[in-house]
């Protein structure tokens, strides 16, 4: 496989089918790559701008670069077209009514990211398999964001050490946080738990990202492979970052701000 094509098929998640056509059709009719980027807007053009100077950089001729895009275009439809979805439980489980631990989908999405993990909670503890299964999805080049709720913004309702130290010292590990000067509404709070893997596969849960959460307390979830809801979701979260709602956070390992 060639650079040009290793650079499209990692984009591919992040782009989708729909904009990998748009971006076909605009290599084959010639356009520049400016007014490519310009049409696509900043999220996409991200993802687009190293597929563009891969295939200029290796002389790909653009009839052959459109077709691939449209190849790989179609095939990343059909496979978002096949949705599955399963609920997922942390506490006490029964024989009869065998369900997927919340633990162990958690565990599984972090492991099965290959280019981007987007983590989000509301408290956070440290997690020992957690964070080593963060640790190994860094060491494989995967771009990692954990989004936290910090002391300040849950006021009283969190003590204790911040959410985002349960993920201090992981290198690489991007953090984000909701500052309070972006909160329109009193008392507003940053209370979702996911996971989204290269925009494919979605956790949604009750359970925070602590080990109560995830193997204790009787929480329930979602596990989506496929379809739009995965990668949207993570788009949302990168519209909010893109628009300062969310910004970075630093963390000592101490959990202090």
């Amino acid at each position: 496989m060639s650079a040009f094509e290793e650079t499209a098929t990692a984009a591919a998640p992040h782009l989708g089918a729909a904009v990998l056509r748009g971006l076909a059709g605009r290599i084959g009719a010639g356009w520049p790559e400016h007014a490519v980027l310009a049409e696509l807007g900043y999220a996409a053009g991200e993802y687009a701008r190293p597929i563009l100077r891969t295939r200029e950089d290796e002389s790909v001729p653009v009839e052959q670069a459109a077709a691939f895009l449209r190849g790989l275009a179609a095939g990343y439809a059909e496979q978002s077209a096949s949705v599955s979805v399963e609920t997922v439980w942390s506490g006490p489980s029964t024989h009869s009514v065998p369900v997927r631990a919340t633990a162990q989908a958690l565990i599984q999405v972090v492991g099965e990211a290959t280019t981007e993990l987007v983590l989000m909670t509301y408290s956070g503890r440290r997690h020992q398999p957690l964070r080593e299964a963060l640790s190994a999805a860094v060491e494989r080049g995967v771009e990692t964001t954990v989004v936290v709720e910090t002391l300040q913004g849950a006021g009283s309702a969190l003590a204790g050490h911040e959410p985002a130290a349960a993920f201090a010292g992981i290198p690489g590990v991007r953090l984000w946080h909701w500052p309070i000067t972006q909160r329109t509404e009193p008392r507003s709070k940053l209370h979702a738990k996911l996971a989204v893997a290269d925009r494919r596969v979605l956790l949604v849960s009750s359970a925070n990202l602590t080990q109560s959460g995830v193997e204790k307390n009787i929480e329930a979830g979602t596990l989506v492979r496929g379809g739009s809801a995965p990668a949207r979701t993570a788009e949302h979260i990168l519209e909010l970052r893109n628009h300062g709602i969310l910004q970075p956070l630093a963390v000592s390992a101490q959990g202090a701000l």
